[in-house]
């Protein structure tokens, strides 16, 4: 590679030569390259052929203006990005917030003094080339994590089937006679193994969320009695926990995707379940209006959240710690999840929680546009 191609660009635009032959012997002599146009609409054409790395914008000059240029070059997506330092004789306040409004990064006032414009110049490529560098660095950063993205969900795919022999397998052994310790331990073989197929399953849905390869499937649903059916699915487990229901006795139906919402409600559920005592816990599910919308609360009075914890919660492979109370893991998805499938539906979700008080998981949806 030619030497002098390593050399930043730096196009100066200004319509009196004698300014434009300062400016190019003094930045010359400072080791750039360098560019000189005495119409802005030159540079203009130049710029889209052979982009600078930097510009020094005059403003009073025919034809067009500098603030005029200015816009100009930020309009077009080719040179937007490049640095543009105006240099004028105007010194007034209005020229130079008029000059930031347009694109501009910096203002130097004529008369200049050679050592300030240089100065300047040198800041702003430093500056240019580290936000190259980050932009690298965050475009890297995006295309490993959608390799760990697809590897992830490649594994996970294929580990669906196997688990769910393992799981059927497992569950036909316990239908036979075995001792007191076998049976122990293939119980617990069985619910290892459920929780393993949950994690997967919880990965590959979060992935098609995020992917969108999980269209919503709209239609009128009593969501009273979706709600009801979520916490009857957990009788069996609820030990001495106290589950109660409350919603308003003429809720019309309500436009959204049963499959998933109902999903939601399930892992808030089962959420509170994990932190409540079995023996003293309440978890109270209640559906109020929020506006033209509704509102599901799934509260339980468990040990509540940290203020550190209530900003993450939903977020991707978040955990709350829990190991001291010996509960299970978890991938940290299913929160995740419900936040994904009620931002499909152009909803919210959120958490109230206090500490050792517990917490109100809550979800808002709104009626389908009509247009």
């Amino acid at each position: 590679m030619n030497k002098d191609e390593h050399r930043p660009t730096v196009m100066v635009v200004d319509d009196t030569p004698d300014n434009l032959r300062l400016l190019e012997s003094v930045l010359r002599e400072d080791g750039y390259r360098v560019q000189v146009f005495p119409r802005a609409l030159l540079a203009l054409s130049a710029a889209a052929r052979n982009p600078p790395d930097l510009i020094l914008l005059d403003i009073n000059m025919p034809e067009m203006n500098g603030f005029e240029a200015c816009e100009r070059f930020k309009a077009d997506p080719a040179i937007k990005d490049i640095p543009i330092i105006f240099i004028s004789a105007l010194s007034d306040a209005s020229a130079k917030v008029r000059a930031f409004v347009a694109g501009g990064v910096d203002y130097v006032t004529k008369p200049f003094q050679f050592e300030e414009v240089t100065a300047r110049v040198r800041t702003h490529l430093q500056l240019r080339n580290q936000k190259r560098a980050l932009q690298q660095a965050h475009d890297k950063l995006r295309e490993l994590e959608e390799l760990r993205d697809g590897l992830v969900h490649m594994l996970v795919h294929d580990m669906r089937s196997p688990l769910s022999v393992m799981l059927s397998n497992l569950v036909f052994v316990q239908g036979t006679p075995l001792s007191e310790d076998a049976s122990e331990a293939l119980a617990d073989s069985v619910q290892s193994t459920r929780v393993l197929v949950e994690m997967v399953s919880g990965v590959l849905d979060v992935s098609k969320m995020e992917t969108s390869e999980m269209p919503l499937q709209r239609s009128p649903v009593d969501l009273a009695a979706l709600v009801q059916a979520e916490l009857d699915k957990f009788s069996a487990v609820r030990a001495h926990r106290t589950l109660t229901f409350d919603a308003p006795p003429d809720l019309a139906p309500f436009s959204c995707d049963a499959h998933l919402i109902g999903r939601v409600v399930q892992n808030l559920i089962g959420n509170a379940l994990k932190f409540t005592n079995r023996n003293t816990g309440t978890i109270a599910a209640s559906i109020s209006r929020a506006g033209d919308g509704l509102r599901v609360l799934i509260q339980d009075n468990g040990p509540g959240l940290a203020p550190e914890d209530r900003e993450k919660v939903f977020d991707k492979f978040f955990q709350v710690v829990a190991q001291r109370e010996g509960r299970r893991n978890s991938t940290g998805l299913g929160l995740t999840f419900c936040k994904l499938a009620v931002e499909a539906h152009g909803g919210r979700i959120g958490v109230d929680s206090v500490l050792g008080q517990g917490s109100g998981f809550w979800f808002e949806l709104q009626p389908v546009a009509q247009g």
